[in-house]
């Protein structure tokens, strides 16, 4: 059953601008509202609001300013490209940056929490992009002068991350493997728009 909220209204009539999530809906298991990040958009909110994604290679920065009570999530697909967009590691960090301070955070009061940068695809060592996400993530953050105050990356498995900008709490769930084909083939669907242009798992907080 869907559940509609005075806040999923005023959420759903919001302007958006390329790369800001668009998918809010009623998550019960929270019992909040909830928006969903896709691969190559970012989110930025002060209310209760549960921020979520699915990570396999791709990489999801948290960051937030708990004593204002903001923050957001981005999740971008690689380090840095040629266009503007939230899908590139740097424009995607910044922008989740500069909209967090527009929303009220202070830059010296913010701290970050890192996910994702799997090696969900068999055999490419050799061309590990989430090593590479994960390696530029935590260069450009200590650039910034960001904290990082937890992180959960590398491995083999995808992991769902959910993320309350308000408080700055993470919850990070690791999916089976039989997860990984599912996640892998969303994120080369995406992977290749860019070149042209539950499952078993123990729930961790962060």
């Amino acid at each position: 059953m869907i559940q509609a909220t005075p806040l999923l209204a005023e959420l759903k009539r919001r302007p958006r601008r390329e790369g800001e999530a668009s998918f809010f809906f009623f998550d019960h298991g929270f019992n909040a509202e909830a928006c969903k990040i896709l691969p190559g958009e970012f989110f930025v909110y002060n209310q209760d609001i549960v921020i979520q994604t699915v990570l396999g290679s791709c990489v999801a920065a948290c960051i937030c300013d708990r004593g204002v009570g903001v923050g957001g999530m981005n999740h971008f697909m690689l380090p840095d490209g040629d266009d503007s967009s939230a899908r590139y590691g740097v424009f995607a960090m910044e922008v989740l940056i500069n909209d967090i301070l527009k929303a009220g955070g202070r830059r010296g009061s913010l701290e970050a929490k890192v996910f994702g940068g799997a090696a969900v695809i068999q055999g490419m060592t050799q061309l590990n992009v989430g090593k590479q996400n994960v390696a530029f993530v935590e260069r450009f953050l200590d650039n910034e002068r960001i904290p990082i105050v937890s992180k959960d990356v590398l491995d083999i498995y995808p992991r769902k991350v959910c993320f309350l900008p308000k408080t700055g709490r993470a919850m990070v769930k690791k999916l089976a493997p039989a997860t990984s084909s599912t996640v892998v083939r969303e994120e080369s669907t995406y992977r290749s728009r860019v070149q042209q242009k539950e499952p078993a798992g123990s729930v961790e907080l962060f």
